[in-house]
């Protein structure tokens, strides 16, 4: 409330004289209340420019989510599906091959894989898997996922976006949209990749939601000093000098704003300019990985993958709410051809990260509310792609989660025979995003934002939480 006195000629809005002492102790007022707006601003750990949710609508089980993506899409019955089947009847075609799928496919081509029965759960796991197999207990295995789409940029912006068009916020902007940041100097959502996925920054666009809550890209491969985060540190001038500098841009940019009337790709570039001058000090300590111990670097081997896998739990231990960790440049779980050669490869390669990464977080105390989810954007047919390859296939694929709130060693769902298509206790890509968010204490239904006329969500009008899986 103004300050000012309340008098005939202020209520006509006639122009008066304004005595300077008046202005002063009104200015002063208004500073100060500014002064308490930041100060209250800076003990929430949930800021929300952009007139986001205002946190959770329950309860939640988990805090942050880890999301490990297998960028192509594994094959299911390499891993956690077997499928004795595809031996009996290798090279054969029967009823339900002629799924569309992008290519045309041959006869049925076995598994190269075998499996055994792991931990006290009992849940068969790949031997190509033999660290992973070790955390069994604590995994759920979902096996009947299915989606809409069996081409690449599709299928990756429904894993990522909720639908298969590249105009709608993906799942970690609506994760932060509706909880806010725990660490106002850091981004609350970063995605690691060591390269350039398919359709790159459409995966982690915040599309319509306030531009504050759109992914932080950072190729970690090139994990040295200044270079991962380009720009992010002043070339010269003291923090003192910069913080100066930065406050007078600030000033000039609210002033264009008040000018304007109201702009949320404005507020999120002046939120950005915040975070960049904070993260050069926290960023610079998350990214360096000197400080961990031999032995846990040695837990979670080496490449690009074990680094990104290391680099997300501190970040989550950091407060950053989503963290999305791809496994790799292009699309290299893409097996169209030598698939048994090339799955033993990236096998070798996310096996021990992963299980270091569930062992490190349990042992921190953060599995408990820290969802992990793993897989890609849909599965690969049981039948060969030109003799010794596989093709997508959207119909039916495993994914797993772990920790957050959900149930280990146990499986949900299954697929036919083969591994074609999911025929029991089915979950839509729309039920995976449901769920996370149920864990995370947002309903899906009630998490939503107007734009041009419509209520959006991540949702659509589809999704059903899997309850059968929560513990």
């Amino acid at each position: 409330m103004s300050s000012f006195p309340t008098t005939p000629e202020a209520r006509t809005g006639e122009p008066r004289a304004v005595p300077r002492r008046l202005l002063l102790e009104s200015l002063g007022g208004g500073l100060g209340m500014l002064a308490a707006a930041q100060t209250l601003a800076a003990d929430t750990s949930a800021a929300r420019p952009g007139g986001a949710a205002p946190g959770p609508h329950f309860v939640p089980r988990a805090r942050r989510v880890i999301h490990l993506f297998m960028n192509g899409g594994p094959f299911q019955a390499d891993l956690f599906d077997p499928k004795p089947a595809l031996a009996t009847y290798a090279g054969q075609r029967p009823e339900g091959a002629n799924l569309r799928t992008e290519r045309k496919t041959g006869g049925l081509m076995p598994s190269a894989a075998s499996f055994q029965p792991r931990g006290e759960s009992g849940v068969p796991v790949s031997d190509l898997l033999p660290h992973l197999a070790e955390h069994v207990d604590r995994i759920c295995v979902l096996r009947s996922m299915h989606a809409d789409n069996p081409n690449h940029g599709p299928a990756l912006f429904q894993m990522n976006n909720g639908t298969i068009l590249p105009t709608r916020p993906s799942m970690g902007s609506w994760m932060l949209y509706g909880l806010g940041s725990a660490n106002d100097n850091l981004p609350g959502y970063v995605v690691l990749c060591p390269g350039r996925p398919v359709r790159f920054a459409e995966l982690w666009t915040n599309a319509f939601l306030p531009a504050a809550y759109q992914g932080t890209y950072v190729n970690h491969s090139q994990l040295d000093g200044d270079r991962l985060i380009p720009y992010l540190g002043a070339a010269a001038g003291s923090r003192h000098a910069q913080r100066r500098m930065l406050d007078l841009l600030q000033r000039m940019n609210a002033a264009h704003r008040d000018a304007r009337g109201p702009d949320d790709a404005l507020d999120g570039r002046i939120a950005s300019l915040e975070t960049a001058f904070r993260m050069q000090t926290d960023a610079r300590e998350a990214f360096d990985l000197s400080g961990e111990t031999a032995a846990t670097r040695a837990a979670y081997g080496e490449g690009h993958y074990a680094t990104g896998c290391l680099l997300a739990r501190r970040l989550v231990e950091r407060g950053v709410r989503f963290v999305q960790v791809y496994y790799g440049n292009g699309q290299p779980w893409d097996t169209h051809s030598k698939h048994d050669e090339q799955v033993g490869t990236l096998c070798r390669t996310i096996d021990q990260p992963t299980a270091a990464l569930l062992a490190d977080l349990h042992a921190r105390g953060l599995l408990e509310d820290t969802l992990v989810v793993w897989g890609g954007e849909f599965g690969r047919t049981p039948t060969t792609e030109n003799g010794d390859g596989r093709d997508h296939n959207h119909h039916g694929f495993t994914m797993w989660l772990a920790g957050g709130g959900v149930r280990g060693g146990m499986t949900w769902g299954e697929t036919d025979e083969f591994g074609f298509r999911a025929v029991e206790n089915k979950v839509h890509v729309h039920d995976l995003h449901a769920t996370i968010l149920h864990l995370l204490g947002l309903d899906h239904e009630r998490l939503t934002f107007r734009y041009s006329g419509r209520d959006y969500r991540l949702t659509d009008v589809h999704g059903r939480v899997v309850r059968e899986i929560l513990a």
